[in-house]
């Protein structure tokens, strides 16, 4: 009996039907494990259905991230203009309702299925009747897509057999998918983890006593981190009001040299005379008023770190001694024959341009190259703009303590005037504006009218002028209402409570201002 049902034409077709369905399960596994993108492996897999099974016009629907809607992922036989503008809602039509089931459907005669869309127009296409089967793709208890194709209806071939293959490539692709996500989240955990580790690092380089987390700051924490264990000559170089003592202090105490002496002499504030007798110290008579022998900044920073600030303002002829210094670690004292020698690390600094100097003739050509070992170049506050926030809070809570104040926030006109703001004097021209406004501050937040004339432009502060009293009056009232509606994420009903007032007055205020409340909602993911 079974003899006779494989050698008759019934079985021998039931036989090859079985083979080739096996033989296109093989070649469908050998597509999703080759490695090729997703979309492309989706789409040779619906080649292959075509191919070998006679399985026309697939497609896989996937859910829309954008909307609600399932949209078609990847389309056999059909071209990107339908693929694109065909769209499906949860439950809508076959399609919509296996996304919404996870059950499967067959549909014997698309022509006789109410539920059925037909999008593409299959019976404008073709006068045969056609067959449709959908299935979903599911991982676990959740359906993630659908896979569906279209056969040429065959009262002789049972539909059930198209869908257990089809249920066989749903689950193959669901695998894949899953695969291929979790492959995605262990990439995207060791890119966090990568990340976490390079701020881990770059905090352990970021000295303490600087406030910065810019990628030019980072830059120069690096090289802080690089040169402190070392007792390389280092020469720090920027604007004024940079922070340039800063980093030289950064330097001493991270270096081995950090329980030693940190001394500073500012090379501008002194004449000739005196600065040399600062750096080497004098004998008691060696010039009018030496009426004692005094120890020189060179022999106090013995074992430690001297820092000389304002280099570029060195005579000649201190320059040739401090080239003395740097190469043979010797010097004399002022009005002394006799030779010293010295273990201070030394740090320089200027905001010169040195290499102009030197082009000049004002600066030793030979002492350059001596200072100018490891150089580190600090950028100016207009080129930072990230830190400029982190330090306007840092002076904030500074300046609100030493003045026994309460201040906690600054306004978001504030905010936008120091960044529009060039910042000339840097660092240094930002807290003393901070302590102004501090000083000014009559609540505990910080608005645009504490800070300078300087600041206070429309452009930047987002405020209209500041002539009449009039216009003063506006100016606040307008900075107080952008900073409730930026607190209230651009609700005006919100503001408005929170300012004890109706949106109606809010609306009309707005609209006199000239406020966009638009652009202090929060953007949404």
């Amino acid at each position: 009996m079974v003899g006779k049902s494989h050698n008759s034409p019934k079985g021998t077709a039931k036989a090859s039907r079985h083979v080739r369905e096996m033989e296109t399960l093989y070649k469908i596994s050998q597509i999703l494990t080759a490695g090729t993108r997703q979309k492309q492996a989706l789409a040779e897999v619906l080649d292959t259905l075509d191919n070998d099974l006679g399985m026309n016009r697939g497609t896989v629907t996937l859910p829309a991230p954008e909307s609600a809607e399932i949209k078609i992922e990847v389309a056999h036989n059909l071209s990107p203009e339908q693929s694109r503008k065909v769209r499906y809602r949860m439950g809508e039509g076959v399609t919509g309702k296996v996304m919404q089931t996870g059950k499967p459907m067959i549909v014997p005669k698309v022509s006789e299925e109410p539920l059925f869309l037909d999008h593409f127009e299959r019976s404008n296409t073709t006068k045969e009747e056609i067959s449709f089967i959908c299935v979903p793709i599911s991982i676990g208890q959740k359906v993630i897509g659908t896979i569906s194709i279209d056969r040429l209806f065959d009262q002789a071939t049972s539909p059930d057999q198209d869908m257990r293959v089809l249920t066989i490539v749903a689950s193959m692709i669901a695998n894949d998918v899953k695969a291929r996500q979790e492959v995605a989240i262990r990439r995207q955990e060791l890119e966090n983890e990568n990340l976490r580790l390079r701020h881990e690092l770059q905090d352990r380089f970021r000295p303490e006593n600087i406030i910065g987390n810019s990628s030019a700051m980072r830059d120069v924490y690096q090289q802080i981190h690089q040169v402190a264990g070392s007792d390389t000559t280092v020469l720090v170089r920027g604007e004024s009001g940079t922070g340039k003592e800063l980093v030289a202090h950064a330097i001493h105490y991270s270096s081995p040299r950090n329980e030693g002496p940190f001394v500073k002499i500012n090379c501008a504030a002194l004449n000739e005379n005196l600065l040399e007798s600062e750096l080497f110290r004098h004998e008691k008579g060696a010039f009018t008023g030496a009426l004692q022998s005094r120890k020189g900044r060179i022999e106090e920073a013995n074992g430690g770190t001297l820092f000389l600030d304002e280099v570029g303002d060195f005579s000649s002829v201190t320059q040739v001694k401090l080239l003395r210094v740097l190469q043979e670690r010797r010097f004399e004292r002022v009005g002394s024959n006799r030779t010293l020698k010295t273990n201070a690390r030394i740090i320089t600094a200027t905001n010169r341009d040195l290499e102009k100097a030197v082009d000049e003739g004002t600066f030793r050509q030979d002492l350059y190259y001596r200072i100018n070992v490891f150089p580190i170049f600090l950028p100016p506050l207009r080129d930072r703009k990230d830190d400029i926030l982190l330090l306007a809070d840092f002076f904030v809570e500074q300046y609100s303590m030493k003045m026994s104040k309460d201040v906690r926030r600054i306004s978001t006109p504030a905010i936008n005037m120091m960044v529009a703001y060039h910042w000339p004097g840097n660092v240094r021209e930002l807290e003393n504006c901070i302590e102004r406004a501090v000083l000014l501050s009559t609540d505990n937040v910080i608005h645009g009218h504490h800070l300078p004339p300087t600041l206070q432009t429309s452009d930047a502060s987002d405020t209209i002028g500041t002539g009449s009293l009039k216009e003063r009056a506006d100016l606040f009232e307008r900075d107080i209402i952008v900073d409730a509606l930026k607190r209230c994420n651009g609700n005006l009903a919100a503001a408005a409570r929170e300012l004890g007032t109706t949106a109606r007055i809010i609306g009309y205020k707005i609209r006199d201002l000239g406020i966009d409340y638009r652009r202090y909602r929060r953007t949404r993911a």
